[in-house]
């Protein structure tokens, strides 16, 4: 573990497996070739991020404010409406 300039730090070839951060400001960092399956994020502000080349597979997002959000350019909120829609059921 390196420190580039005050407060900020750069981590890399390390296992943090179980860790835990609390009451963190990761706002415009960088992260790349991580692993966080089986991590569990509560209360975290994910506006404006974005996310390249991540695998969702069985991720679940429950409580969340989506507006704005979009995948593969198309709005969520747009999807799960016509998603209901199709369904005849209400969002």
């Amino acid at each position: 573990m390196a420190v580039d300039r005050p407060n900020r730090l750069r981590i890399s070839e390390s296992v943090l497996c179980g860790s835990l951060f609390e009451n963190v400001d990761l706002s415009q960092s960088h992260v790349s070739d991580v692993t966080l399956a089986g991590s569990t994020f509560e209360n975290v502000n994910l506006s404006d991020v974005a996310f390249d080349d991540v695998n969702l597979s069985g991720v679940t997002i429950t409580d969340a404010n989506l507006e704005g959000m979009r995948i593969d350019g198309i709005l969520v909120t747009e999807l799960i409406a016509a998603y209901h829609e199709n369904r005849g059921s209400r969002a």
